[in-house]
């Protein structure tokens, strides 16, 4: 090897271990993988609304957290299944997430259909006195320990249910309910996916469990990652974070909330 090489190696060796010190690029400065959060075909969820002959929707974000939210960046791909051409058998990685929650694990969906109401604060303030009548509860089989707070036993196990889901009701809780309008044609949008960090928490389990999780759900001992948290997912503080699009165009830009 050369003087002249010698040097240039050394050189390089330096650039190297600066580079290595000042750790990776932010997305500011350098573009991000976008990485999978979810995909779903229609005729496994005939709830999705594609535009024209799609019958595919992608969901990625960026690993990162995005002003004025501080949450990650969502975007929406509707696609047609048929026309997908190669498919990558290793997603891109991140050279590093801003948060380990922001890297979901891959996993299989196994849709479920369920029945879900509003949230309390999503209902009229008579129907909200209703429920705080324990009176109109004691015909059911509702756990005593609800007496004082029985609108708590609707928001458990009645109201507006846990975890990811397509459509739904919004999960209130960080605010009161507020209508979201289009930017471009300002007609109400509605709930298209929730990406939950949790799909049950505590006595949630007794009631939204999906099915192949009833037993997991029922017992506090488990082995491995927490079977509530199969997508290792956690958005805002363990919160949902809940898209919503235009039903006039699915095309038309989609927003997201934290809850």
């Amino acid at each position: 090897m050369t003087p002249e090489e010698e040097a240039l190696e050394k050189l390089d060796s330096a650039r190297l271990a600066e580079r290595y010190e000042a750790g990776p690029p932010w997305p500011e400065e350098c573009p991000a993988p976008l990485l999978p959060v979810a995909q779903l075909f229609l005729r496994d969820i005939p709830l999705l609304q594609p535009p024209g002959q799609a019958d595919l929707l992608q969901v990625l974000w960026c690993p990162y957290e995005h002003e004025p939210d501080c949450k990650p960046s969502t975007a929406l791909f509707w696609r047609s299944a048929a026309k997908v051409g190669d498919i990558l058998a290793t997603p891109p990685q991140p050279y590093e997430a801003g948060y380990p929650g922001y890297v979901p694990e891959p996993c299989v969906l196994a849709p479920e259909t369920i029945t879900e109401y509003p949230n309390s604060l999503d209902l009229s303030p008579e129907l909200q006195l209703i429920l705080d009548d324990w009176n109109r509860w004691q015909t059911t089989d509702v756990d005593s320990s609800y007496a004082k707070f029985p609108r708590a036993f609707y928001d458990t196990h009645l109201g507006n249910a846990p975890g990811w889901k397509v459509g739904g009701w919004p999960p209130w809780g960080r605010t009161d309910p507020y209508r979201r309008y289009c930017a471009v044609c300002e007609v109400e949008m509605v709930p298209l996916l929730t990406i939950a960090s949790w799909e049950w928490d505590g006595d949630q389990g007794r009631s939204w469990a999906p099915q192949t999780n009833q037993a997991a759900a029922a017992t506090s001992h488990y082995v491995g990652q927490h079977p509530a948290q199969p997508t290792g997912v956690e958005v805002g503080s363990t919160d949902n974070m809940q898209i919503y699009v235009c039903p006039a165009s699915p095309e038309h830009p989609h927003t997201d909330l934290i809850q």
